[in-house]
């Protein structure tokens, strides 16, 4: 079990303050899970970024998108707390000048038209992990299912995306393919976006609601792959909330189902209070997503820590295994760009 001395955070702190952006593009040849980035919570509100193209530009290897798709509401709907409307940075651009103006708050297609003319703006970017939160879930009965969503990112993302059957192929599922090769490094990656599913807040909360977005995007992939369409699909649905152990085991009762997960994501304090053995996700080349890491004992700041504070948490949370560190700072680029090879 990894637990941490006074030595080692130090350590961490005078190696990690010493990284700018010139050092982050030394990890290019890490495998993609082993480059540990800094991820955006709710990246796309107004307060966290003034348009979506300026989360895009800050570095951050990971940005958080909610998605409401209740049927008081029209369309995938991108926002927090306002389940029947948009409340967002997006503005649906098709060009590069249009990306900072004209009106927000738009459906999720305005997001993902967004991102796609970003990225064609900006040719061989970092990888780009797309957090989706499901607030509510996916509705299938209401044309808002997988495999419309899998339609939706396909039209406005194409191959950008690194999708599940790439990291498959050749393999029978994602779990044999992560333990038997791995993922692409990071510099194989340049210029694409990766998507991974959460349930959502609402979703999670709601007792008429026993099928949630990881169990029903998993099933969705294993039938996918069993009919020879795993191409189609466009996300990788993550295991929710911190566990000790193989958090798959007692999740999912299906068995089938289990070696669709190669990705996770759950509160940092939880990774890190001594109860879970974190190198078992590095034995299987899982990625981690580890949230809330300004909570982490001794808490920092969850949006203006100062950049030594923040820079030697990344250091602390990539010896630990995460393969991004996600919080709120929003005003720190230098930190937002870091790049830590984790494992410690």
């Amino acid at each position: 079990m990894r637990r941490f001395t006074v030595p080692l955070v130090a350590a961490l702190l005078a190696a990690v303050t010493a990284l700018t952006p010139a050092h982050a593009r030394d990890t290019g040849s890490l495998p993609y899970p082993d480059g540990t980035g800094v991820g955006v919570h709710n990246a796309y509100e107004k307060s966290a970024f003034r348009y979506l193209a300026d989360a895009l530009d800050s570095g951050a290897a990971m940005l958080e998108l909610d998605v409401w798709t209740n049927g008081f509401g029209s369309g995938w709907r991108v926002s927090h707390d306002t389940p029947l409307w948009n409340d967002n940075n997006c503005v649906g651009a098709t060009t590069p000048d249009g990306l900072r103006s004209g009106a927000r708050d738009r459906r999720l297609e305005g997001c993902l038209s967004d991102l796609r003319t970003w990225s064609d703006a900006h040719p061989g970017h970092r990888p780009i992990l797309l957090k989706f939160e499901m607030k509510d879930g996916f509705n299938a009965v209401g044309g808002r299912g997988p495999a419309a969503f899998d339609a939706l990112v396909d039209r406005h993302l194409g191959q950008k995306v690194y999708r599940p059957a790439e990291l498959a192929a050749g393999h029978r599922d994602l779990d044999e393919a992560v333990r038997a090769k791995g993922w692409p490094s990071r510099a194989e990656l340049a210029g694409r976006f990766l998507i991974h599913l959460i349930p959502g807040t609402v979703e999670e909360g709601n007792p008429f609601d026993t099928l949630w977005t990881d169990r029903e995007y998993a099933t969705h992939l294993r039938d996918l792959a069993a009919g020879g369409r795993l191409a189609s699909a466009t996300a990788f649905p993550a295991v929710h909330h911190a566990e000790a152990g193989d958090p798959r085991v007692r999740r999912y009762s299906d068995a089938s189902l289990r070696p669709w997960f190669v990705v996770f994501d759950g509160d940092a304090s939880a990774y890190t209070d001594g109860s879970i053995d974190t190198r078992w996700y590095l034995r299987h080349n899982y990625l981690l997503v580890m949230t809330s890491v300004h909570r982490v004992p001794p808490a920092i700041d969850g949006r203006n820590p100062t950049e030594a504070q923040a820079l030697a948490r990344v250091g602390q949370l990539a010896a630990a295994g995460a393969s991004v560190a996600s919080s709120d700072w929003v005003g720190l680029p230098s930190v937002l760009a870091a790049v830590v090879p984790r494992g410690g």
